[in-house]
């Protein structure tokens, strides 16, 4: 597994030097989209509506939309400003209880693994989170954007997990709860249930069966041998180029040697 960020852990007057690596990985299965008749896929083009024609990368600029077709045009150094350099440091900011943290925050999680030399002062976080039952809250900047982080201990090693910031939590008061009266018997059935489906978690007791009889399909395909293959056509020159670039290179050639005849005959 290769790390995908090399830094140190800031902790206090302690910084614990670190390997970051991604915890989770999609599993989704991807297709390319092709033509039906060739089975060529498909190549998709940045094309202006206005001008009817491709739009090359150093014609377009960014553009914030603050009204229905009215546009902010940011300029690249206006956006550079706001670009944040690359840290090298997780700095922890505070600690608080895992409970104090709402699962709706949490984004994606990734594993931080000690350095060489950084073994102990990992090892006396870890242990010190664990027996706190507490998680740390911190910032980081990867890849140019700053992220608010909280970093807890998951089977013995840290694992780090951005998390949103409050104003990305999408407003809830506006959407229509029921008002409706839940009687007590039917409170104690729902309860009953609830109870007889309660167990401890097992993950491996869960799977993607949408994604594994793909997987099955696909497999079978490629047994019975239900496949296309699209041969890559190198790229055509026109005849009309090919005979102008040999006429050239033979007058050339001419013309080379008629000057050396004429050096002959002197």
């Amino acid at each position: 597994m290769r790390s995908m960020w090399n830094g140190s852990l800031s902790f206090g007057l302690v910084n614990i030097p670190v390997k970051m690596y991604t915890a989770t990985q999609a599993k989704d299965l991807r297709f390319n989209q092709l033509h039906s008749l060739c089975h060529t896929p498909i190549k998709y083009e940045k094309v202006c509506p206005n001008c009817q024609q491709a739009v090359p990368g150093e014609e377009i600029v960014r553009g914030y939309q603050y009204e229905r077709g009215r546009y902010v045009i940011i300029e690249d150094e206006e956006w550079d400003s706001f670009t944040a350099k690359s840290s090298r440091t997780v700095d922890i900011l505070r600690f608080v209880e895992l409970s104090e943290i709402d699962p709706i925050y949490y984004n994606k999680t990734y594993y931080l693994e000690p350095a060489e030399t950084g073994g102990k002062a990992y090892a006396l976080l870890s242990q010190a989170l664990s027996i706190s039952g507490k998680i740390a809250v911190a910032e980081i900047t990867v890849r140019s954007k700053p992220s608010l982080a909280v970093i807890r201990v998951y089977h013995g090693i840290l694992a780090l997990e951005t998390i949103y910031y409050p104003d990305e939590i999408r407003e809830y008061a506006l959407l229509s709860l029921p008002q409706v009266q839940v009687q007590d018997r039917e409170l104690e059935m729902a309860m009953s249930l609830i109870n007889s489906l309660t167990e401890p978690f097992k993950p491996e007791n869960y799977s993607d069966e949408r994604r594994l009889r793909l997987q099955d399909l696909i497999q079978a395909k490629i047994y019975g041998q239900e496949t296309v293959q699209v041969e890559k056509k190198e790229d055509e020159v026109a005849p009309v180029d090919l005979l102008a670039a040999l006429q050239a290179s033979i007058q050339a050639q001419q013309e080379k040697m008629g000057d050396s005849s004429g050096e002959y005959r002197h």
